[in-house]
């Protein structure tokens, strides 16, 4: 019966190696094949616009999710200063503009004079729209277009990740458990951006 069983978990190892190299695999064709399309589309720097989009978008999916049920010690605050360097310009301008300054001014009078109205989960979209309003034009304009926006990105991308697989008990479970896959893929778009952006500074 022991024998049995050992041949049944080795069965089930194998199989779940086995769905992991194939998923690696599928995500090593997507890359090529991002990297291929842009450049076709319109060079490397329609990439890298692109996949500034995708960053943000999931570094404020991310945000979302630990705001309502992901629910994580990691110092997901850090997720704040990484949008601002890698929210698109377009975003970036609007928010900053007119439009900002009232949702930031809306959210400060709501913080101060109705702080039982004031839901506990827009606390960071509040500071992240009061950041974007009121950084100095050093930050929004020097570094955020420089290289030390993409290094910042880069480091608070690589200690998510870290921080995430360690509380997953392993990049194994990071990758098995079902409410981990969602996070996990997260965590690593944020990483491609700065990695591309870097690679490309790097090669011009």
């Amino acid at each position: 019966m022991g024998r049995w069983d050992y041949l049944a978990m080795k069965t089930d190892d194998h199989v779940t190696k086995e769905l992991l190299n194939s998923d690696f695999n599928e995500l090593k064709f997507a890359a090529k094949r991002l990297i291929n399309d842009a450049t076709k589309l319109g060079g490397l720097g329609f990439g890298t616009s692109f996949l500034k989009w995708v960053a943000s978008f999931a570094a404020i999916y991310l945000l979302i999710l630990d705001r309502t049920n992901w629910r994580t010690n990691m110092l997901t605050a850090l997720l704040v200063p990484y949008i601002f360097f890698s929210l698109p310009s377009v975003l970036f301008n609007f928010f900053r503009g007119e439009v900002g300054t009232w949702i930031a001014f809306i959210a400060v009078v709501l913080r101060l004079f109705f702080p039982r109205h004031f839901p506990d989960w827009l606390e960071m979209p509040g500071s992240l729209i009061l950041l974007l309003v009121v950084a100095p034009s050093f930050f929004a304009h020097t570094l955020k277009g420089s290289w030390v926006g993409v290094v910042v990105c880069l480091l608070i991308g690589c200690y998510l990740l870290q921080e995430h697989i360690r509380a997953s008990g392993g990049f194994r479970n990071s990758f098995t458990q079902s409410h981990g896959i969602s996070n996990t893929v997260g965590i690593v778009l944020l990483l491609v951006y700065p990695v591309w952006a870097l690679v490309l500074r790097l090669v011009a």
